[in-house]
This record gives structure tokens, C-alpha cells and sequence, in this order.
């Protein structure tokens, strides 16, 4: 069997171009891209990704990937991929966010370790809730879903020079307003019942100045913001619910899906 360098070209470029966009997308994806993910292991998913989804791709461009035109071919299907896997990172800190809130009026700021998706400092409260919603997110096949549209966005959105637009920085722009309505959200049950506690608590100092309201306030701020936490649980659910859902709109809108 033998084939000419054209034939051969267009061979790897049917699999090369699609693996930058679902590269690019792992790259930029919760919990893909976390830390503690080897490399090894999210370039075999983008390998393995890209020889199920290439070959229904409708169309490929003939193009030189050490051309300017390949360059540029290269950098939109990345700019595509990091878009849409951006939208879901701020999906997940709207709860790390939230974490943090309740966590500075619980008084447990101080208590904060390394969060292996963001890669910073963050509360353990805020640790809680990232591992509560990336089970939820893998429960509720968020990444299966993900996927789905990365592949039928290779039929909305074709591999061409012409991809990510201004429109589509502008949406993830706005949509980053999302991230911090959706932290307030999720964290205002608890703000207002700790708001509650610490008013409770200032009358119960002014009524008996005696009483060390400082060493008593702290364990009842606690014990009151674990509670609440406790009770709100099926709360987050939904509020994870809803703006996944959201995100998936965001995402199909910006590769053009209906």
C-alpha cells in the first residue's frame, strides 16, 4: 500500500486538527485539568477522543500546520476549546466562592488548604463543596454531555480560520457575572442564619455584659453554620443543577448548536 505525501497529509490532518480543540478543551475542563490529573493520562483521552470522534467529522481543511494559515488554524481550535471548558471552571468556582463566604462568617477562614483543581489556597468549606459538585457533576454525566457537544461542534462550528469571534469573548465575559450570582446564591442561606446567630448573640451581650460573649459566639457561630450547611445540602444540588443547565446553553450558543 502506498501513499503520496498529499494523501498522507490529509491522513493526519483528519486526526491532528480535531485533537487541538478536544486537547485544548481537556486542558481548560474541571477536573480534567486539575493537578492531580497526569498528563499522560488527559493526552490518551484526547487521543483516544479524537480516533472516535474524528473520522464522522464532515469536513477537514487541507492546510500546513507549519504554515501561517496552520498557525491560525491551530490557535482557533485551541481559543474553542479553552472557551468552552472556561464556562464550566466558572461553574465550579461559583461554589468555591460560595464556600469562601460562608466560611469568613463562620470564622473558619483561617482553615484553608490546596485546592487541586484551581491550584490555590482556598477554605476547607470551599474544599467541600468543589468535591460535592464534582461528584454531582460526574453523577449527572456533565462530562458525557460535554463531550457530546465538543463533538457536534465540529459540525457547527467546522475547523476553519474563522471560529472564535469577538461575540464569543463577549459572551464568556458576561457569563462571568453568572459565577458571582451564582456564589450568593448558594451561599445566602447560610449568610443570613449566621446574620441571625450573631444578632441573638449581640443582644445576649448587651443583656448580660458579664457573660464572655466572644468565647461562646465562636463555637455557636460554628455549630450553627454546620447546621444550616447540613440542612441546605439538597439546595446545592439544584443550584448545580441549574447553572450546569445554563452552561450548556452558554456553550451551545457559542458553537452555534440549537
Amino acid at each position: 500500500m502506498v501513499f503520496s505525501a498529499e494523501e498522507l497529509s490529509q491522513m493526519l490532518g483528519s486526526y491532528f486538527w480535531p485533537f487541538v480543540r478536544i486537547a485544548a478543551l481537556l486542558m481548560a475542563m474541571p477536573v480534567f485539568s486539575s493537578t492531580f490529573v497526569p498528563v499522560r493520562v488527559r493526552l490518551m483521552l484526547a487521543l483516544g477522543l479524537t480516533i472516535i470522534i474524528a473520522p464522522v467529522i464532515p469536513v477537514v481543511p487541507l492546510t500546513d500546520a507549519l504554515s501561517v494559515e496552520g498557525v491560525i488554524l491551530i490557535l482557533q481550535q485551541v481559543l474553542v476549546g479553552i472557551v468552552m471548558g472556561t464556562i464550566f471552571h466558572l461553574v465550579f468556582a461559583a461554589f468555591t466562592i460560595g464556600g469562601q463566604i460562608i466560611a469568613m462568617q463562620m470564622g473558619l477562614g483561617f482553615s484553608t488548604m490546596v485546592d487541586p483543581i484551581n491550584g490555590a489556597q482556598v477554605p476547607v468549606l470551599s474544599m467541600f463543596y468543589v468535591l460535592l459538585v464534582t461528584l454531582f457533576f460526574f453523577v449527572l454525566d456533565g462530562h458525557l454531555t460535554l463531550i457530546g457537544v465538543l463533538a457536534d461542534s465540529f459540525t457547527s462550528m467546522p475547523i476553519s480560520m474563522h471560529g472564535v469571534d469577538r461575540e464569543t469573548f463577549w459572551q464568556l465575559t458576561s457569563w462571568g457575572s453568572e459565577m458571582f450570582i451564582g456564589s450568593i446564591l448558594i451561599s445566602l442561606p447560610a449568610v443570613t442564619a449566621l446574620l441571625l446567630v450573631n444578632m441573638s448573640l449581640g443582644v445576649i451581650g448587651r443583656a448580660a455584659p458579664q457573660l464572655n460573649i466572644f468565647a461562646v459566639g465562636f463555637s455557636v457561630t460554628i455549630a450553627a453554620g454546620f447546621y444550616v450547611i447540613l440542612v441546605s445540602l439538597p439546595v446545592v444540588l439544584v443550584q448545580f443543577e441549574n447553572i450546569s443547565f445554563d452552561a450548556f446553553g452558554v456553550v451551545k450558543e457559542m458553537v452555534h448548536l440549537k
